[in-house]
């Protein structure tokens, strides 16, 4: 804007007054012109969006029907639970965290109910739970007795000072709330267990085995959501990596690696750990579209294509406009996705 000393200059010089006045004025209304049609390209923002995952990695296409099919249910009916919170007025926060725990009520998936097994037999959950706009998060790991991971994640975020239990002390933690707590039994589904046994067989946990026997070799579920209100969202929870040594912590709940929020973006990754949480990932993907100005989709690609290499990662990204990313580069992911305008997409392979 001119400033009054400058304006007043243009009114002392007399007739030259009115050619600068009509240069100005003439500038001035391109500006305001460019701005409305700035304002009018601007993107519009969706009411409600939500995105949830089942797990990336390999499933094969000639899989039984019948599995393909149960698959495709729950994934329809998880996608259910938290498009009814959000079409209600509900919040992003209550949505992910109903759509998590459908998934880990599941015994399909490797997360809660369905947890795969360690090294020493056991059943060990981690989750992570954040709300973009106040960058808070709760993160806990290691935990053998709560129902449903993801509840506790949250009371993490909400009900303490803290952003990350482990073990022990998160049991403890889970002590003080109202969590449901279950026998350590309760995660052993017996069809994993013997799938588990024969795979094990003292040969470890092998990433390239694409056999039918290790035909779903990488968990997880997770959801990301947009409300009414504005609020993100993310959650993710999982029962780990097979196999998995003594102490190991994936990337879920480390805040930035396989799950992140930010005013911006909400990010949920599901594949193989380690890869993930070396690139920070659900963080790159946010950064990126801030510092480069990218779109949802370009940010996207850039992580899948680019940062990761091949059969590592998959991932479900929403932003702040309602706009809606889901990408693997392993050749599946379980996802499922649909927003205020009517959008609603399921699908397990990439083509």
């Amino acid at each position: 804007m001119l400033q009054a000393p400058f304006f007043v200059y243009f009114i002392e010089i007399g007739e030259t007054k009115k050619v600068h006045m009509k240069n100005y004025l003439t500038l001035l209304l391109i500006l305001l012109i460019g701005g409305f049609i700035h304002e009018t390209n601007a993107q519009e923002t969706k009411k409600w969006a939500i995105a949830l995952h089942g797990g990336a990695g390999y499933y094969p296409k000639d899989s039984p029907s019948e599995r393909t099919q149960a698959y495709m249910e729950s994934l329809e009916e998880a996608l259910a639970v938290g498009t009814e919170i959000l079409e209600n007025g509900g919040s992003a926060l209550d949505a992910v965290e109903a759509t998590i725990q459908y998934l880990e009520n599941n015994e399909l998936y490797n997360a809660g109910r369905g947890a795969v097994f360690t090294a020493e037999g056991k059943n060990e959950l981690d989750a992570a739970f954040m709300h973009g706009n106040t960058l808070n998060a709760g993160a806990i790991t290691g935990v053998t007795t709560v129902k449903n991971p993801i509840s506790l994640a949250r009371k993490v975020m909400e009900e303490s000072n803290h952003v990350f239990f482990a073990t022990d002390g998160a049991e403890t933690f889970a002590d003080q709330t109202d969590v449901e707590r279950v026998d350590p039994l309760y995660f052993r589904v017996e069809e994993k267990y013997e799938r588990w046994k024969r795979r094990n067989a003292g040969q470890g946990y092998n990433h390239d085995d694409t056999s039918s026997e290790n035909s779903w070799k990488m968990g997880t579920v997770g959801c990301v959501a947009v409300d009414s209100d504005g609020n993100i969202v993310a959650g993710t929870s999982t029962g780990g990596m097979t196999n998995k040594q003594f102490g190991r912590v994936g990337d879920v709940p480390i805040i930035g690696s396989g799950t992140y929020a930010n005013d911006l973006v909400a990010v949920s990754a599901t594949g193989w750990g380690e890869r993930i949480m070396l690139n920070v990932s659900a963080h790159a993907l946010a950064m990126h579209m801030k510092f480069t100005e990218s779109t949802l989709e370009e940010s996207m690609s850039y992580l899948v294509d680019d940062l990761l290499n091949p059969k590592e990662a998959g991932f479900i990204a929403v932003d702040k406009y309602g706009n809606i990313s889901m990408r693997t580069n392993t050749g599946s992911m379980f996802r499922a996705a649909a927003d205020s305008e009517g959008m609603k997409e399921i699908g397990i392979w990439e083509d």
